[in-house]
């Protein structure tokens, strides 16, 4: 049985903690990919990258490796739905003002085909569906490189007024 290893790095997760609602929450993710702001640990975790964001939209891609499968040789659902939570979450944060957060309440996924290191680099894009005050509606879909639907995702997140620090 031959082992495998991988090693990561992450950038200290209380420097973007800090940086949330004092700028709008599309200035707060062009800051995390230029750099200007150390991305989520588990995007690190996981192999994945923010590469793009616009008001009420983000895309994360991944390069699935063996590192991400399950036991049956395919993708875990637990890579699907971060990737799918990340970018649903981080488009109703692009349309946030200043002084305002959020919270994901709860995220429905739908599998609906495999992944594996043959499927090249898949892209997580998620949109905001519909905002209120207090309430956004988003939704995120996987992607392989001719844009196959892999799965699909929506997610309600909670908005709040952030502290000021």
């Amino acid at each position: 049985m031959a082992a495998r290893s991988r090693t990561f790095e992450w950038g200290d997760p209380k420097v973007s903690a800090a940086a949330v609602g004092r700028a709008s929450g599309l200035e707060f993710l062009r800051d995390v990919l230029a750099g200007r702001l150390p991305a989520a640990p588990i995007a690190s975790a996981l192999g994945f990258t923010l590469e793009e964001v616009e008001s009420g939209r983000a895309v994360f891609a991944l390069e699935p490796g063996e590192e991400h499968y399950n036991p049956i040789g395919s993708v875990h659902g637990g890579v699907y739905a971060t990737l799918l939570d990340s970018a649903a979450g981080c488009a109703v944060q692009s349309a946030l003002p200043a002084g305002m957060g959020y919270t994901s309440l709860d995220l429905n996924v739908k599998f609906l085909r495999p992944v594996n290191v043959e499927t090249g680099k898949v892209r997580a894009v998620g949109t905001v569906v519909s905002q209120g005050r207090r309430t956004a509606l988003a939704q995120a879909q996987l992607l392989d490189s001719a844009d196959r639907l892999l799965a699909h995702a929506t997610s309600s997140c909670m908005l709040f007024p952030v502290p000021a620090a």
